[in-house]
């Protein structure tokens, strides 16, 4: 009989525990750039699991990229088949508040106790607002830094205490690192990361915009924009950059070939893995940022709540903060090279890990120019980046490197033809 008794309540704790399992809220998330973010959601499911059992997090694979994620949304907006949560690109978030797919998020921060000593603040929300309205959280923050290979700056003659602060000095010290003979590159720059990052960069570097302030007319074409296609065209003229894609650029300065590679702080973990100590790496702040007005692109993800079912969109709600709050902010700096907007995670998770790492805290030290990356208005916005990309590479493949100017001018007038037109 004792037995007995024992077998009903093991098999009624069975029973309340596949209820409880069978109650879980199942929340769907899909996000971009598996190579770069995979070990950090894994991570982060983890921890979220042992803490919300109540809640079964579902990923789906990961969007090849920025533009991949936002126009996968839009599709999938139509045949109702979206996840409940997606990251996107900082730059991709005002098409979907225009689209009316994004979940306005105000009710759920205003409900929030405590929620400053979690580390959210303002200028966390501001990243992801539109129209009043907060519609993302970001997720992990990038800005454009130098790496150095310093075993090349050292056989070139330069200082690796005292590298380059000038596009002047960058492309100096890059030719004599071409000059060293062999398969050996001076410099690359990759211009052609996604949402042109890395056009923006140097045009806001020097207190340029992308459009005049009612975004009516191309203001990228002004002396600001001349300055940063000079720049460009003198990577290949002087600073004798090689044409290769985006991946390639990696291996190459990984592989010991290049001697100061331009990119987001987002390939740190990476590349510092594939470098697997075959030389000294250093990363230093991007050059010649005008005091006063300069600012650089914030780049990195954000998190964005798409589901309408009430339900669901609660318990997304409950994975957004466990993301972007102190713990998922802190696996993020430890498994990338991107920056936690969160305060906590700075303050209390990382207090240690930027004092270990010097290489990470560059980006940090450049946040006061943070600006938001910009994303171009109306129907055509994605078809405009791919323009821009276009007229640059006729550059960085050297068949216009010498006309700059000119290219410059044939791409504002395409941007123009393309933009929103107003009505009275």
């Amino acid at each position: 009989m004792k037995h007995t008794r024992i077998a009903a309540a093991a098999a009624a704790a069975f029973m309340l525990a596949a209820g409880a399992a069978s109650a879980a809220t199942e929340v769907v998330i899909q996000y971009p750039y598996g190579e770069l973010f995979n070990e950090t959601h894994k991570q982060i499911v983890a921890e979220f699991a042992r803490k919300h059992p109540d809640i079964k997090v579902t990923m789906r694979a990961p969007y090849e990229s920025y533009e991949e994620g936002t126009q996968k949304v839009l599709r999938e907006a139509i045949t109702n088949q979206m996840p409940d949560i997606t990251f996107q690109g900082l730059n991709r978030l005002r098409v979907l508040v225009d689209r009316g797919i994004a979940v306005g998020l105000g009710k759920y921060i205003k409900a929030e106790k405590d929620f400053e000593a979690e580390g959210f603040h303002q200028a966390m929300f501001d990243i992801g607002t539109m129209k009043n309205e907060v519609y993302g959280v970001p997720f992990a923050i990038s800005l454009p830094v130098a790496y150095y290979n310093l075993d090349l700056v050292r056989k070139a003659g330069g200082n690796p205490d005292k590298l380059p602060t000038s596009w002047d000095e960058v492309f100096a010290l890059s030719a004599r690192i071409d000059a060293l003979g062999g398969d050996i590159n001076g410099m690359s720059y990759t211009w052609n990361i996604t949402g042109n990052w890395l056009f923006q960069a140097p045009v806001f570097s020097q207190g340029g915009s992308m459009l005049n302030a009612d975004e009516t007319k191309v203001a990228f074409d002004g002396p600001e924009g001349q300055w940063a296609m000079k720049q460009l065209a003198r990577m290949v003229t002087e600073g004798k950059m090689p044409d290769y894609r985006e991946a390639d650029l990696r291996a190459a300065f990984a592989a010991g070939k290049t001697g100061i590679h331009f990119t987001s702080t987002s390939d740190l973990a990476k590349i510092t893995g594939m470098i697997g100590g075959k030389f000294d790496l250093k990363t230093a702040k991007f050059p010649d940022v005008k005091p006063g007005v300069g600012r650089l692109p914030a780049g990195g993800n954000l998190a964005v709540i798409l589901s309408k079912d009430p339900a669901r969109q609660k318990a997304a709600w409950e994975v957004l903060k466990f993301w972007t709050g102190p713990e998922g902010a802190a696996i993020v700096a430890k498994t990338t090279g991107y920056m936690p907007p969160n305060k906590k995670a700075n303050e209390v998770y990382l207090k240690d890990f930027y004092e270990k790492n010097p290489n990470n805290y560059t980006a940090v030290t450049q946040l006061p120019l943070l600006t938001k990356w910009y994303a171009f208005p109306g129907e055509n916005g994605l078809k405009i980046t791919d323009v821009i990309k276009d007229h640059m590479q006729s550059i960085v493949n050297g068949s216009r490197a010498k006309e700059p100017l000119v290219v410059l001018k044939e791409m504002a007038a395409d941007v123009q033809a393309l933009l929103p037109r107003k009505t009275n």
